[in-house]
């Protein structure tokens, strides 16, 4: 029996990895600085009501729906390092103008929303670009281990991010901590920016028409029986999910009266979840099966989903469920997230990982922004408590994709050399 080829050196070596992970750690810190911030301008400063809140969430991920799909295409024919740093700074920009326009007295709605949709944009080639880089910046063997990583910092971000923003919440104002979440871009944009990879764009002689390009990343994660069934899961999980999160900032800030600071550390103990389940995720593919973890994760996320819902019908312990809900829901995504992405890069040619990214993320983050709209109508016709609960059931139906599938009982999922 041969033995396995050696694994290649640890990350904690990679230079250019670890400029990537350091500069995404500042950025992930501002990230949540700016997901407490938003919401609390929105609905404690400009008296936003449901209506408003559902085109702010709307707004914030139009762009999936919009350029989701050709920004693939883009992504595959640029240097992806160049692009993420165009988006950082994009983002810093739009970040940084919302305090300058609160400091002068001339912050509205409308402001927010337009904001909200430029930083969509950008972080739509970010995360496209992103997610297509690690295969093209470490090692294949290595995959897990960088998501894994980054996904730790990611959380670590979430359980310190929400609960520091809202202590200073009490200190200063929502548009003050906006002004550190541009900060945290811009260094992000400098680490970045001291990458020195061999990446070389596509050549111009080999580009075809856009569309023809766009339908092979369709194409290619259609022809995937197990990429139907995790796309298929994932939109409509985020669907039903997005119209919970969107209205979540209203219920605990205005109808149960919580303070943006209680929110906050309330969001961080939460978090710890996610940090326990970016750590365990590649235990739990090596103990229950890569494909096996995957619907079980799925099934996880609709117990935490239950908990949110159940905060209406019990105010006094509204703050307990929000911190558990929030931390078996964060299990939930993170294991689910790191054993799709990974499945997701290891199965898929690096020619196509841009428009195969970019195929499933406007599946997947297509859908938020119709729910971002439909959740302050929904909200409106028949309350907030009661489209919980239909968010809960519609999160138990889109597990049932992943639950039916061949993904159940897969103790080792195939890579790009099984599939040919």
């Amino acid at each position: 029996m041969s033995s396995p080829p050696p694994r290649s050196p640890t990350l904690w070596r990679h230079r250019n990895f670890m400029r990537l992970w350091s500069g995404e750690a500042g950025a992930q810190f501002g990230a949540e600085f700016g997901g407490i911030a938003i919401p609390v301008l929105a609905v404690a400063i400009l008296g936003a009501n449901e209506w408003e809140v559902g085109l702010l969430g709307a707004a914030g991920t139009l762009a999936f729906l919009v350029v989701g799909l050709p920004a693939g295409a883009w992504v595959d024919r640029s240097l992806k390092r160049r692009v993420m740093m165009r988006a950082n700074i994009t983002r810093a920009l739009a970040f940084g103008a919302i305090p300058i326009l609160w400091a002068a007295g001339a912050l509205q709605m409308w402001h927010l929303i337009v904001l909200a949709a430029i930083i969509g944009f950008a972080q739509v080639f970010f995360d496209v670009a992103y997610q297509s880089y690690i295969p093209v910046l470490v090692p294949r063997d290595r995959i897990s281990d960088a998501n894994g990583k980054l996904e730790s910092t990611a959380q670590l971000a979430g359980v310190a991010g929400p609960g520091l923003g809202g202590l200073l919440l009490a200190v200063v104002q929502a548009p003050i901590l906006l002004a550190a979440t541009a900060i945290t871009y811009l260094g992000s944009f400098v680490a970045i920016a001291s990458i020195r990879d061999e990446e070389v764009p596509a050549p111009r002689h080999k580009r075809r028409p856009l569309w023809t390009e766009i339908v092979e990343g369709l194409a290619f994660v259609w022809n995937q029986r197990l990429l139907r069934s995790i796309a298929a899961c994932t939109a409509l999980t985020n669907f039903f999910a997005s119209l919970l999160f969107t209205m979540l900032p209203l219920l605990v800030l205005r109808d149960l009266e919580i303070s943006p600071a209680l929110y906050g550390i309330a969001l961080s103990v939460g978090a710890v979840g996610g940090l326990i389940g970016a750590v365990l995720a590649a235990p739990a593919s090596e103990r229950i099966g890569e494909g096996t973890v995957i619907p079980l994760s799925a099934l996880l996320g609709v117990v935490g989903m239950v908990l949110f819902a159940l905060m209406p019908v019990f105010p006094s312990i509204a703050i307990a469920l929000l911190m558990v809900g929030n931390a078996v829901t964060s299990v939930s995504v993170l294991v689910y997230n790191i054993a799709q992405v990974s499945f997701r890069q290891r199965i898929c040619p690096v020619p196509l990982l841009g428009r195969m990214n970019a195929s499933i993320r406007f599946v997947v983050w297509g859908v938020m922004p119709i729910a971002g709209v439909l959740s302050g109508v929904i909200a409106t016709a028949i309350g907030i408590p009661a489209l919980l609960w239909l968010a809960t059931a519609g999160v138990l139906l889109a597990a049932g994709f992943v639950v039916a599938s061949p993904l159940l009982g897969m103790r080792r999922l195939p890579t790009e050399l099984d599939a040919h």
